[in-house]
Protein backbone atom coordinates (compact mmCIF):
# COMPACT_ATOMS: atom_id res chain seq x y z
CA UNK A 1 0.00 0.00 0.00
CA UNK A 2 1.70 3.50 -1.37
CA UNK A 3 1.77 6.39 1.25
CA UNK A 4 0.20 9.41 0.71
CA UNK A 5 3.56 11.91 0.94
CA UNK A 6 3.21 14.97 -0.32
CA UNK A 7 5.89 14.98 -3.54
CA UNK A 8 7.99 18.12 -2.47
CA UNK A 9 8.89 16.07 0.67
CA UNK A 10 9.02 12.68 -1.27
CA UNK A 11 11.63 14.12 -3.25
CA UNK A 12 13.74 15.69 -0.45
CA UNK A 13 14.08 12.34 1.20
CA UNK A 14 15.11 10.40 -1.47
CA UNK A 15 17.60 12.73 -3.06
CA UNK A 16 18.83 13.47 0.93
CA UNK A 17 19.00 10.04 1.66
CA UNK A 18 21.12 8.91 -1.83
CA UNK A 19 23.19 11.96 -1.01
CA UNK A 20 24.24 10.68 2.50
CA UNK A 21 22.54 13.51 4.37
CA UNK A 22 19.37 13.83 6.46
CA UNK A 23 16.68 14.86 5.43
CA UNK A 24 15.48 18.28 7.10
CA UNK A 25 11.46 17.48 6.30
CA UNK A 26 9.54 14.22 6.36
CA UNK A 27 10.93 12.31 8.85
CA UNK A 28 8.08 10.58 10.37
CA UNK A 29 7.77 8.46 7.39
CA UNK A 30 10.55 6.99 7.53
CA UNK A 31 11.10 6.74 11.22
CA UNK A 32 12.36 3.28 12.37
CA UNK A 33 13.46 2.04 15.79
CA UNK A 34 14.99 4.09 17.90
CA UNK A 35 11.76 3.76 20.03
CA UNK A 36 13.97 3.77 23.67
CA UNK A 37 16.28 6.48 22.62
CA UNK A 38 13.46 8.95 21.45
CA UNK A 39 11.35 7.76 24.70
CA UNK A 40 14.93 9.27 26.96
CA UNK A 41 15.52 12.45 25.27
CA UNK A 42 11.87 13.39 25.49
CA UNK A 43 11.88 12.65 28.72
CA UNK A 44 14.79 15.24 29.03
CA UNK A 45 12.29 17.70 27.38
CA UNK A 46 9.87 17.77 29.90
CA UNK A 47 12.43 18.58 32.66
CA UNK A 48 13.37 21.41 30.45
CA UNK A 49 10.05 22.98 29.91
CA UNK A 50 9.74 23.05 34.06
CA UNK A 51 13.00 24.80 34.25
CA UNK A 52 15.34 22.42 34.17
CA UNK A 53 18.53 21.30 32.04
CA UNK A 54 19.77 18.18 30.59
CA UNK A 55 23.23 17.36 28.69
CA UNK A 56 23.32 14.31 26.97
CA UNK A 57 26.13 12.43 23.81
CA UNK A 58 24.73 10.42 21.04
CA UNK A 59 27.22 7.94 20.03
CA UNK A 60 27.80 5.85 16.94
CA UNK A 61 29.68 5.02 14.56
CA UNK A 62 29.43 6.68 10.83
CA UNK A 63 26.32 6.38 9.45
CA UNK A 64 24.84 4.49 12.39
CA UNK A 65 22.27 7.29 12.56
CA UNK A 66 23.40 9.62 15.21
CA UNK A 67 22.51 12.51 12.46
CA UNK A 68 18.95 11.30 11.85
CA UNK A 69 17.93 10.54 15.45
CA UNK A 70 18.89 13.91 16.25
CA UNK A 71 16.93 15.92 13.42
CA UNK A 72 13.98 13.49 14.67
CA UNK A 73 14.55 14.81 18.18
CA UNK A 74 14.26 18.17 16.53
CA UNK A 75 11.10 17.81 15.10
CA UNK A 76 9.60 16.76 18.06
CA UNK A 77 10.17 19.21 20.86
CA UNK A 78 9.77 21.89 18.00
CA UNK A 79 6.15 20.36 17.79
CA UNK A 80 6.35 21.03 21.60
CA UNK A 81 7.02 24.62 21.65
CA UNK A 82 10.43 24.32 21.94
CA UNK A 83 13.48 26.84 19.88
CA UNK A 84 15.98 24.84 18.51
CA UNK A 85 19.15 25.99 17.54
CA UNK A 86 21.70 23.12 15.62
CA UNK A 87 25.22 23.42 14.41
CA UNK A 88 27.63 21.02 12.92
CA UNK A 89 31.69 21.54 14.24
CA UNK A 90 33.84 21.72 11.46
CA UNK A 91 37.83 23.22 11.64
CA UNK A 92 36.44 26.51 11.20
CA UNK A 93 33.68 25.94 13.88
CA UNK A 94 34.96 25.20 17.35
CA UNK A 95 33.41 25.11 21.30
CA UNK A 96 36.56 27.80 22.03
CA UNK A 97 39.31 29.30 20.23
CA UNK A 98 41.53 32.61 19.76
CA UNK A 99 40.89 33.26 16.05
CA UNK A 100 36.57 33.67 15.97
CA UNK A 101 35.82 29.83 16.09
CA UNK A 102 33.70 30.02 19.24
CA UNK A 103 32.18 32.59 17.83
CA UNK A 104 31.78 30.94 14.78
CA UNK A 105 29.59 28.01 16.14
CA UNK A 106 27.57 30.61 18.26
CA UNK A 107 26.60 32.29 14.98
CA UNK A 108 25.80 29.11 13.28
CA UNK A 109 23.38 28.66 15.76
CA UNK A 110 21.65 31.89 16.05
CA UNK A 111 21.48 31.62 12.03
CA UNK A 112 19.82 28.01 12.66
CA UNK A 113 17.40 29.17 15.36
CA UNK A 114 14.34 27.27 14.11
CA UNK A 115 10.46 27.24 15.19
CA UNK A 116 7.96 25.01 14.52
CA UNK A 117 6.29 27.81 12.47
CA UNK A 118 9.84 28.57 10.91
CA UNK A 119 11.59 25.04 10.99
CA UNK A 120 14.19 26.04 8.52
CA UNK A 121 16.17 28.43 10.70
CA UNK A 122 16.70 32.16 10.82
CA UNK A 123 13.50 32.80 13.63
CA UNK A 124 15.34 35.25 15.45
CA UNK A 125 13.17 38.19 14.42
CA UNK A 126 10.02 36.20 14.11
CA UNK A 127 10.69 35.14 17.49
CA UNK A 128 11.59 39.29 19.12
CA UNK A 129 8.17 40.02 17.29
CA UNK A 130 6.09 37.86 18.63
CA UNK A 131 7.34 38.73 22.00
CA UNK A 132 6.45 42.07 21.71
CA UNK A 133 2.83 40.72 20.13
CA UNK A 134 2.14 38.07 23.20
CA UNK A 135 2.68 40.89 25.94
CA UNK A 136 0.26 43.23 23.99
CA UNK A 137 -2.21 40.59 23.67
CA UNK A 138 -1.32 39.71 27.53
CA UNK A 139 -2.40 43.79 27.94
CA UNK A 140 -5.35 43.57 25.48
CA UNK A 141 -7.21 40.49 27.54
CA UNK A 142 -6.85 41.99 30.64
CA UNK A 143 -8.73 44.81 29.41
CA UNK A 144 -7.85 47.80 31.91
CA UNK A 145 -6.60 50.49 28.88
CA UNK A 146 -7.85 50.83 25.26
CA UNK A 147 -5.20 49.73 22.40
CA UNK A 148 -2.98 53.04 21.40
CA UNK A 149 -3.61 54.48 24.42
CA UNK A 150 -1.23 55.87 26.49
CA UNK A 151 -2.41 53.46 29.69
CA UNK A 152 -2.01 50.98 27.61
CA UNK A 153 1.45 51.32 26.37
CA UNK A 154 2.62 52.05 29.86
CA UNK A 155 1.16 48.65 30.56
CA UNK A 156 2.93 46.22 27.74
CA UNK A 157 5.91 48.53 29.12
CA UNK A 158 5.69 47.25 32.72
CA UNK A 159 5.29 43.94 31.00
CA UNK A 160 7.95 44.11 28.62
CA UNK A 161 10.34 45.95 31.68
CA UNK A 162 9.22 42.63 34.26
CA UNK A 163 11.02 39.87 31.46
CA UNK A 164 13.85 42.13 31.37
CA UNK A 165 14.21 42.39 35.11
CA UNK A 166 14.46 38.64 35.68
CA UNK A 167 17.66 38.68 33.11
CA UNK A 168 19.56 41.24 34.45
CA UNK A 169 20.63 38.86 37.50
CA UNK A 170 22.32 36.59 35.11
CA UNK A 171 25.60 36.85 33.80
CA UNK A 172 25.74 39.37 30.83
CA UNK A 173 22.12 39.91 31.84
CA UNK A 174 22.16 43.65 32.33
CA UNK A 175 23.54 43.35 28.43
CA UNK A 176 21.31 41.25 27.21
CA UNK A 177 18.38 43.40 28.88
CA UNK A 178 19.63 46.75 27.90
CA UNK A 179 19.20 45.16 24.23
CA UNK A 180 15.97 44.15 24.34
CA UNK A 181 14.88 47.72 25.61
CA UNK A 182 16.70 49.10 22.63
CA UNK A 183 14.18 46.73 20.03
CA UNK A 184 11.47 47.44 22.49
CA UNK A 185 11.65 50.95 21.85
CA UNK A 186 12.87 50.69 18.45
CA UNK A 187 9.49 48.42 17.81
CA UNK A 188 6.79 51.26 19.21
CA UNK A 189 8.85 53.99 16.72
CA UNK A 190 9.11 52.06 13.59
CA UNK A 191 12.60 52.45 13.51
CA UNK A 192 13.61 49.34 11.74
CA UNK A 193 17.25 50.26 11.40
CA UNK A 194 17.92 49.87 15.23
CA UNK A 195 15.96 47.38 15.17
CA UNK A 196 18.08 45.18 12.35
CA UNK A 197 21.28 46.61 14.25
CA UNK A 198 20.15 44.87 17.47
CA UNK A 199 19.18 41.34 15.81
CA UNK A 200 22.75 42.08 14.10
CA UNK A 201 24.09 42.52 17.68
CA UNK A 202 22.16 39.27 18.58
CA UNK A 203 23.89 37.25 16.04
CA UNK A 204 26.88 37.65 17.03
CA UNK A 205 28.05 39.81 13.97
CA UNK A 206 29.75 42.68 15.16
CA UNK A 207 33.47 42.32 14.32
CA UNK A 208 34.71 44.58 17.45
CA UNK A 209 33.29 47.11 20.47
CA UNK A 210 33.62 50.01 18.35
CA UNK A 211 31.45 49.20 15.87
CA UNK A 212 28.94 47.99 17.83
CA UNK A 213 29.51 51.28 19.80
CA UNK A 214 28.98 53.19 16.95
CA UNK A 215 25.74 51.71 15.61
CA UNK A 216 23.99 51.56 19.02
CA UNK A 217 25.53 52.95 21.77
CA UNK A 218 26.83 49.65 23.38
CA UNK A 219 30.48 48.67 24.49
CA UNK A 220 29.98 45.01 24.74
CA UNK A 221 29.99 42.39 22.15
CA UNK A 222 29.66 38.44 22.14
CA UNK A 223 33.15 36.77 22.40
CA UNK A 224 35.19 33.66 21.99
CA UNK A 225 35.29 33.49 25.34
CA UNK A 226 31.67 34.21 26.22
CA UNK A 227 28.92 33.03 23.69
CA UNK A 228 27.93 30.27 26.22
CA UNK A 229 26.63 32.48 28.66
CA UNK A 230 24.46 34.34 25.86
CA UNK A 231 22.75 31.24 25.20
CA UNK A 232 21.56 30.72 28.54
CA UNK A 233 20.18 33.81 28.38
CA UNK A 234 18.87 32.80 25.38
CA UNK A 235 17.23 29.89 27.02
CA UNK A 236 15.71 31.87 30.02
CA UNK A 237 14.63 34.78 27.57
CA UNK A 238 12.77 32.38 25.26
CA UNK A 239 10.46 30.78 28.22
CA UNK A 240 10.05 34.21 28.96
CA UNK A 241 8.92 34.83 25.62
CA UNK A 242 5.96 32.72 25.65
CA UNK A 243 8.09 29.24 24.61
CA UNK A 244 9.08 26.08 26.26
CA UNK A 245 12.66 26.35 26.40
CA UNK A 246 15.24 25.74 24.03
CA UNK A 247 17.18 22.96 22.52
CA UNK A 248 21.07 22.84 21.20
CA UNK A 249 21.81 20.63 18.85
CA UNK A 250 26.22 19.87 18.46
CA UNK A 251 26.99 17.51 15.76
CA UNK A 252 30.73 16.31 14.59
CA UNK A 253 32.28 16.33 17.92
CA UNK A 254 35.41 14.43 15.80
CA UNK A 255 36.16 18.04 14.62
CA UNK A 256 37.39 19.06 18.34
CA UNK A 257 39.20 14.75 17.88
CA UNK A 258 41.04 15.88 14.77
CA UNK A 259 42.25 19.27 16.50
CA UNK A 260 46.24 18.49 15.86
CA UNK A 261 47.14 20.79 19.40
CA UNK A 262 46.27 19.14 22.56
CA UNK A 263 46.39 21.81 24.43
CA UNK A 264 43.36 23.66 22.11
CA UNK A 265 41.73 20.15 22.48
CA UNK A 266 41.45 20.22 26.02
CA UNK A 267 40.14 24.01 26.03
CA UNK A 268 37.62 22.50 24.10
CA UNK A 269 36.86 19.73 26.62
CA UNK A 270 36.61 22.19 29.48
CA UNK A 271 34.10 23.61 27.26
CA UNK A 272 32.11 21.26 27.18
CA UNK A 273 32.89 20.09 30.99
CA UNK A 274 31.19 23.62 32.01
CA UNK A 275 27.86 23.27 29.67
CA UNK A 276 27.77 19.74 31.46
CA UNK A 277 28.26 20.94 35.02
CA UNK A 278 26.33 24.24 34.15
CA UNK A 279 22.97 21.56 33.35
CA UNK A 280 23.60 19.47 36.24
CA UNK A 281 24.07 21.96 38.82
CA UNK A 282 21.25 24.18 38.03
CA UNK A 283 23.01 27.20 36.48
CA UNK A 284 21.19 26.84 33.13
CA UNK A 285 17.65 26.95 33.01
CA UNK A 286 15.17 25.50 30.25
CA UNK A 287 18.12 24.26 28.16
CA UNK A 288 18.92 21.20 27.08
CA UNK A 289 21.85 20.27 25.09
CA UNK A 290 22.57 17.11 22.73
CA UNK A 291 26.07 16.20 21.37
CA UNK A 292 27.32 13.70 18.76
CA UNK A 293 30.20 12.05 18.19
CA UNK A 294 31.41 8.66 17.21
CA UNK A 295 33.00 6.12 19.52
CA UNK A 296 36.39 6.94 19.04
CA UNK A 297 35.59 10.74 19.24
CA UNK A 298 34.48 10.05 22.38
CA UNK A 299 36.20 7.17 24.16
CA UNK A 300 39.53 7.93 23.15
CA UNK A 301 41.74 8.33 26.26
CA UNK A 302 44.62 9.90 24.38
CA UNK A 303 42.67 12.62 22.12
CA UNK A 304 38.59 11.80 22.58
CA UNK A 305 36.74 13.47 25.31
CA UNK A 306 37.93 10.86 27.73
CA UNK A 307 41.25 12.01 27.85
CA UNK A 308 39.97 15.28 29.54
CA UNK A 309 40.18 13.46 32.96
CA UNK A 310 37.07 15.39 34.35
CA UNK A 311 34.69 14.46 31.66
CA UNK A 312 36.23 10.52 31.66
CA UNK A 313 34.83 10.34 35.47
CA UNK A 314 31.39 11.99 34.85
CA UNK A 315 30.67 10.08 31.68
CA UNK A 316 32.24 6.67 31.50
CA UNK A 317 29.76 3.71 31.84
CA UNK A 318 29.69 2.25 34.80
CA UNK A 319 30.15 -1.72 35.95
CA UNK A 320 26.68 -3.08 35.16
CA UNK A 321 25.77 -2.06 31.65
CA UNK A 322 26.15 -4.02 28.42
CA UNK A 323 24.88 -4.44 25.15
CA UNK A 324 21.50 -6.03 26.29
CA UNK A 325 21.35 -3.79 29.28
CA UNK A 326 21.73 0.29 28.97
CA UNK A 327 21.19 2.78 30.26
CA UNK A 328 19.08 5.28 29.01
CA UNK A 329 19.32 7.67 31.94
CA UNK A 330 23.29 7.91 31.67
CA UNK A 331 24.49 10.69 30.35
CA UNK A 332 25.98 8.56 27.36
CA UNK A 333 23.95 7.22 24.72
CA UNK A 334 25.09 4.52 22.35
CA UNK A 335 22.95 3.65 19.17
CA UNK A 336 22.78 0.07 18.18
CA UNK A 337 22.63 -0.98 14.82
CA UNK A 338 19.05 -1.34 13.44
CA UNK A 339 17.60 -4.71 13.44
CA UNK A 340 17.56 -6.54 10.25
CA UNK A 341 14.02 -6.14 10.97
CA UNK A 342 13.84 -2.85 11.36
CA UNK A 343 15.93 -2.55 7.93
CA UNK A 344 13.01 -4.42 6.42
CA UNK A 345 10.55 -2.23 7.69
CA UNK A 346 12.44 0.86 6.34
CA UNK A 347 13.18 -0.16 2.88
CA UNK A 348 9.48 -0.82 2.42
CA UNK A 349 8.62 2.40 3.52
CA UNK A 350 11.31 3.83 0.84
CA UNK A 351 10.15 1.33 -1.73
CA UNK A 352 6.25 2.83 -1.22
CA UNK A 353 7.49 6.62 -1.23
CA UNK A 354 10.05 5.96 -4.64
CA UNK A 355 6.61 4.34 -6.30
CA UNK A 356 4.89 7.42 -5.34
CA UNK A 357 7.64 10.29 -6.17
CA UNK A 358 8.37 8.81 -10.09
CA UNK A 359 4.48 7.43 -10.51
CA UNK A 360 5.38 3.48 -11.39
CA UNK A 361 3.81 -0.06 -10.10
CA UNK A 362 5.43 -0.90 -7.16
CA UNK A 363 6.77 -4.00 -8.31
CA UNK A 364 9.44 -5.33 -5.25
CA UNK A 365 8.08 -8.29 -3.33
CA UNK A 366 8.12 -8.89 0.04
CA UNK A 367 10.43 -11.70 -0.70
CA UNK A 368 12.40 -9.05 -2.64
CA UNK A 369 13.41 -6.88 0.03
CA UNK A 370 13.97 -10.16 2.05
CA UNK A 371 16.47 -11.15 -0.46
CA UNK A 372 17.89 -7.75 -0.65
CA UNK A 373 18.62 -7.54 2.99
CA UNK A 374 20.28 -11.00 3.03
CA UNK A 375 22.75 -10.12 0.54
CA UNK A 376 23.43 -6.90 2.31
CA UNK A 377 23.78 -8.26 5.85
CA UNK A 378 25.69 -11.38 3.83
CA UNK A 379 28.93 -9.15 2.86
CA UNK A 380 32.08 -10.39 4.58
CA UNK A 381 32.50 -7.95 7.85
CA UNK A 382 28.67 -6.24 7.31
CA UNK A 383 27.83 -7.70 11.24
CA UNK A 384 30.20 -4.92 12.46
CA UNK A 385 30.63 -2.89 9.66
CA UNK A 386 27.55 -2.05 7.31
CA UNK A 387 25.58 1.07 8.33
CA UNK A 388 21.99 1.99 7.79
CA UNK A 389 23.40 5.16 5.16
CA UNK A 390 25.19 2.27 2.93
CA UNK A 391 21.85 0.34 2.84
CA UNK A 392 20.38 3.10 2.11
CA UNK A 393 21.71 4.09 -0.66
CA UNK A 394 22.64 1.14 -2.42
CA UNK A 395 18.72 1.02 -2.25
CA UNK A 396 17.73 3.46 -3.48
CA UNK A 397 20.14 2.90 -6.67
CA UNK A 398 18.27 -0.23 -6.80
CA UNK A 399 14.84 1.26 -6.93
CA UNK A 400 16.70 3.60 -9.64
CA UNK A 401 17.73 1.10 -11.87
CA UNK A 402 14.40 -1.03 -11.62
CA UNK A 403 12.17 2.54 -12.50
CA UNK A 404 14.07 3.31 -15.22
CA UNK A 405 14.65 -0.30 -16.52
CA UNK A 406 10.87 -1.95 -16.82
CA UNK A 407 11.87 -4.64 -18.59
CA UNK A 408 14.32 -5.78 -15.93
CA UNK A 409 13.46 -8.78 -13.68
CA UNK A 410 13.50 -7.59 -9.74
CA UNK A 411 15.06 -11.79 -9.39
CA UNK A 412 17.52 -11.42 -12.26
CA UNK A 413 18.61 -7.64 -11.52
CA UNK A 414 19.31 -9.07 -7.06
CA UNK A 415 20.64 -12.73 -8.73
CA UNK A 416 22.92 -11.26 -10.98
CA UNK A 417 26.95 -11.73 -10.34
CA UNK A 418 27.72 -8.50 -11.92
CA UNK A 419 25.27 -6.94 -9.72
CA UNK A 420 27.46 -4.90 -7.41
CA UNK A 421 25.18 -5.94 -4.11
CA UNK A 422 25.79 -9.58 -4.86
CA UNK A 423 29.33 -9.58 -5.28
CA UNK A 424 31.06 -11.26 -2.21
CA UNK A 425 33.80 -8.38 -1.37
CA UNK A 426 37.15 -9.87 -0.96
CA UNK A 427 38.31 -10.60 2.91
CA UNK A 428 41.72 -8.61 2.78
CA UNK A 429 40.40 -5.23 1.91
CA UNK A 430 41.85 -2.51 3.42
CA UNK A 431 40.57 -0.01 4.23
CA UNK A 432 42.70 3.26 4.33
CA UNK A 433 43.03 5.99 7.12
CA UNK A 434 41.35 8.96 5.54
CA UNK A 435 38.42 6.47 5.18
CA UNK A 436 37.62 6.69 8.71
CA UNK A 437 35.90 10.68 8.65
CA UNK A 438 33.06 10.57 5.99
CA UNK A 439 32.13 13.92 5.16
CA UNK A 440 28.33 13.43 5.57
CA UNK A 441 26.56 11.60 8.56
CA UNK A 442 22.78 9.86 8.38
Amino acid sequence: MEMKIPKRIAQAVINSLKGGVVPRIGLPYITVGRETEIAALLHDVDIIAEGGASFRFIVGKYGSGKSFLLQTIRNYVMDRNFVVVDADLSPERRLQGTKGQGLATYKELIRNMSTKTRPEGGALTLILERWIGGVQGVVAAQGEAEPDSEEFTAAVEKKIYEVIGTLQEMVHGFDFAKLLTMYYRAYLEGDDETKAHVVKWFRGEYTGKSEAKAELGVNIVVTDDDWYEYIKLFAFFLKQAGYSGMLILIDELVNIYKIPNSITRQYNYEKILTMYNDTLQGKAKYLGIIMGGTPQCIEDTRRGVYSYEALRSRLAAGRFGGEDVKDMLAPVIKLAPLTNEEMLVLVEKLADIHAGLFEYEQRLTQDDLITFIRIEFGRIGADTNITPREVIRDFIELLNIICQNPGLTVEKLLGSGEFSYAKAEPENVEISAGQEYAEFEL
